[in-house]
């Protein structure tokens, strides 16, 4: 992996959709053992999984990880803690804000 180039690898992975009360949730295991690092894309291909109200679906596909460039890893350490933050920017009172 070179600092400015982005490397593509195919890996077979199950896709799981829930879609109950209990647990709303899409998770991808990747089949092969592959590991998705900060910054690294991954596109899963096929159609929309769409699981119907109180069902699990499974399904195997494959998907494409584009792995960052070292330069976008080395970003995404520094900056991630950050963003990460800014989701937890939240408050609870009995105000009503307008």
């Amino acid at each position: 992996m070179g600092i400015f180039t982005r490397e593509k690898e195919t890996a077979p992975c199950t896709v799981e959709v829930s879609h109950k009360f209990e647990s709303l949730h899409a998770h991808v295991r990747f089949n092969n053992g592959a590991v998705v690092y900060p910054g690294d894309e991954v596109l899963v291909h096929g159609p929309e999984i769409m699981a119907p109200y109180g069902a699990v679906v499974t399904e195997d596909r494959t998907a494409t990880i584009t792995r960052a460039s070292g330069l976008e890893r080395l970003w995404t350490r520094l900056t991630g803690d950050f963003e990460f933050m800014e989701l937890c920017e939240f408050s609870f009172s009995g105000e009503a804000r307008l």
